[in-house]
């Protein structure tokens, strides 16, 4: 399957469309069904304890699940998660960029399902995943 939109379009589109997280995130590398996100934590993502959020880490595996997904099919805003379920294993570093690894494991016309590993920069074991799925809107 071809890749429709690349790093750079995702980037722009997310700015058209989603204005208010454009400090927060960037798509980084996108290929056939997989794409890595960016989250370049600040102290606005942090919880007491001095960690990521839960919120802001459903965040990272939400909207990475919506690029790779975008990235196959094109801009599509309309496409909207149907289902989530994250497993929080790690706590993250406060002073590390968050990486969500989305790779797409079905995508048909109707659905896409996928998973999204989360990691702190730079720590090779995962801190959370996540398994999406989304609906793609009619054409």
């Amino acid at each position: 399957m071809d890749v429709k939109m690349d790093a750079a379009a995702l980037n722009a589109f997310l700015l058209q469309a989603y204005p208010q997280i454009a400090d927060d995130f960037r798509i980084e590398r996108v290929a056939p069904m997989e794409a890595d996100i960016r989250l370049l934590t600040a102290e606005r993502h942090l919880r007491p304890g001095g960690t990521v959020s839960g919120p802001t880490m459903f965040a990272l595996a939400d909207l990475g699940m919506y690029a790779v997904t975008l990235a196959m099919i094109g801009p599509k805003a309309m496409t909207v998660t149907t289902n989530c379920a994250i497993d929080f294993m790690r706590k993250p570093a406060p002073d590390r960029d968050m990486i969500g690894r989305a790779r797409l494991l079905k995508l048909g016309r109707v659905l896409a399902v996928g998973d999204v590993m989360l990691y702190s920069e730079g720590q090779n074991a995962p801190v959370a995943r996540a398994g999406l799925t989304y609906s793609i809107p009619r054409d």
